[in-house]
């Protein structure tokens, strides 16, 4: 199975980890701001608690000591974090690690670090955050996918089920998804939709 899987959401709390792991998502990330190290190790071990014996990978954002203290065994990082993280503490509890990033600066940061993905976002206005970066673009993605070579690039930012198969098809490996699955008016049916679409295009 690769790792990201093709289809990627990101959740805030761990009743949409529970809900995405009971509908079969092979990698799920939960990305909670604004923890304090007590609150961070409880939602992490929460978390983990609730994937245990599925086939759900999680991965946990940002915040990479509760990670390890907790026995995860993937993080992502974005610019900011990655700039206080210790890499080689992260790399020594044997995690994967995952990088954001915006812009060409970025990327050959986050490329020294040798992740195990990078993230390339916004590709579409997104609507959940106020971003300092533009819109990339699907032609960033063909673009970048010649970058960064054999790691897995992960698209994010705005994008909809709709726009799946054009994404893959620029060289995208994995789609991160926020507001189309978090802000559905049925989340599990677009779910179960997003896991046919990427079944049938792998």
């Amino acid at each position: 199975m690769p790792y990201p899987d093709r289809f990627y959401p990101v959740v805030d709390t761990l009743d949409w980890v529970r809900r995405l792991a009971g509908l079969g998502v092979g990698t799920v990330q939960l990305r909670a701001k604004d923890l304090n190290d007590g609150e961070a190790l409880q939602l992490v071990s929460d978390a983990l608690e609730i994937v245990k014996g599925t086939p759900t990978r999680l991965v946990i954002n940002d915040y990479w000591r509760a990670a390890i203290v907790a026995g995860a065994e993937h993080v992502h990082l974005g610019q900011e974090d990655l700039a206080e993280a210790d890499v080689g503490e992260i790399r020594k509890a044997g995690l994967t690690l995952g990088l954001s990033t915006h812009d060409e600066a970025e990327l050959e940061t986050a490329l020294a670090a040798e992740p195990d993905y990078v993230a390339l976002g916004p590709i579409f206005p997104t609507t959940l955050k106020s971003m300092r970066f533009a819109p990339q673009g699907i032609p960033k993605i063909a673009e970048w996918k010649k970058r960064v070579g054999n790691i897995p690039l992960v698209a994010i930012g705005g994008i909809k089920l709709e726009q799946a198969t054009e994404i893959f098809a620029a060289g995208a490996d994995s789609i991160a998804v926020v507001s189309d699955v978090t802000q559905n008016p049925d989340p599990d049916a677009r779910v179960k939709a997003w896991l046919e679409q990427v079944t049938e295009a792998a």
